[in-house]
């Protein structure tokens, strides 16, 4: 995977539930994705139950988990990645 740099991390508690948000900027895609990120955006209970989940695993791509459904997620921008996981996280 060469190299990797955090670029970006918090965890916040909303209404009792979880927000972890982690971003790291590496040298080259993962295989599977397109862009040189590799995140993971979590929503959900203190015990570690998922409502909202958005990450790319290698060789898997870029995917979103909501509400026990798992659908592929077209990747575009950072600011836009964020804003799809708070839009979910209101709907639910």
């Amino acid at each position: 995977m060469g190299t990797a740099r955090e670029i970006i991390r918090y965890k916040k508690v909303r209404g009792g539930r979880i927000i972890e948000v982690v971003i790291w900027h590496l040298s080259e895609p993962l295989p599977g994705s397109t862009h040189p990120y590799k995140y993971r955006l979590f929503y959900g209970q203190a015990d570690g139950s998922c409502i909202v989940r958005y990450d790319n695993e290698r060789g898997k791509g870029d995917h979103r988990h909501v509400a026990g459904n798992e659908e592929s997620y077209t990747f575009s921008t950072l600011r836009k990645l964020v804003a799809d996981f708070e839009a979910d996280i209101e709907r639910i």
